[in-house]
């Protein structure tokens, strides 16, 4: 599927202030299941400095600095062209030692993969004894086998919780979203994540965009989940939805910590008190 996407962000302040650098992660990848044909983007007010380049995970970083001028608005728009290919999430073929839990992972894989692992690797931080005794017991109702674990969680997670917008702000704890069935998209990723390290898989966060309705009226960034699966890469699982994810989403950004795949991560350097209004569209076209 060929899809164009306008993502326009726009910061409004309450009283003019400065910018200090800004780090963008807006720009969709080029993976095994899309390829970025056209990205462009728009800055206002122009960056006194602007540069691209690779994140330690991979991701295309636009680094912004600027000149000390006082500013009132702060508006990004970027535009993409994008081709999905993967209409079967499942067109792999599992490692015949990867079908099982717990995976015993060959030591170079398990090194490549030690920033997505559970804190007994030295990576995440230790999960949540609730989650851990969940992800546990899904893992034993489907008989230790990773891809039936995998699709039941994903899909406990959409049945079990109610959605809640929340455009702002860092994803709640894992814990928090299993305890109270609410959340917004990137708080089931979280939570799925974090279950996938309890039982020994390599989970990362991702942000996008998602397809959805094509009548609907608004559209927001989308966030789900990546698992390494030996044999088939990085697969992606939307806990909010409840599906494997196939043409249908536009990858931007895949990390460890939810953070590092935050489209706008920057800070204002003379902020004199002031608020900040924020607003954003999303216009997302099948070609």
């Amino acid at each position: 599927m060929q899809y164009r996407i306008t993502h326009r962000t726009l910061y409004r302040y309450s009283q003019p202030v400065q910018l200090a650098p800004q780090q963008l992660r807006l720009r969709p990848r080029t993976d095994g299941g899309q390829q970025l044909q056209a990205f462009s983007l728009e800055v206002t007010p122009s960056p006194q400095q602007r540069s691209d380049s690779l994140d330690a995970e991979g991701n295309v970083i636009t680094q912004l600095s600027f000149n000390p001028q006082l500013i009132s608005d702060f508006c990004l728009t970027s535009q993409s062209r994008v081709i999905t290919t993967r209409s079967n999430p499942f067109d792999y073929i599992a490692e015949p030692w990867a079908i099982q839990l717990p995976f015993d992972y060959p030591p170079a894989l398990r090194r490549s993969l030690q920033p997505y692992l559970r804190h007994s690797d030295g990576a995440s931080p230790a999960p949540s004894p609730s989650v851990t005794d969940w992800a546990q017991t899904i893992l034993h109702q489907q008989q230790n086998n990773a891809s039936y674990f995998l699709t039941e969680l994903n899909q406990t997670i959409n049945r079990r919780s109610e959605y809640r917008l929340r455009e702002t702000g860092e994803p709640q704890p894992a814990g928090v979203t299993l305890n109270q069935n609410i959340g917004s998209c990137r708080d089931f990723s979280v939570l799925f994540v974090e279950a996938c390290r309890a039982v020994g898989l390599a989970a990362r966060f991702v942000s996008g965009y998602q397809a959805g309705d094509f009548d609907q009226d608004e559209r927001h960034l989308h966030a789900w989940a990546e698992v390494y699966l030996p044999g088939g890469g990085w697969r992606g699982f939307d806990p909010t939805l409840g599906l494997a994810v196939a043409d249908s989403h536009v990858a931007i950004a895949a990390a460890a910590e939810p953070a590092q795949a935050a489209p706008v991560i920057g800070k204002l350097r003379r902020a004199n008190g002031a608020t900040t209004e924020l607003q954003h569209s999303i216009e997302l076209e099948l070609l």
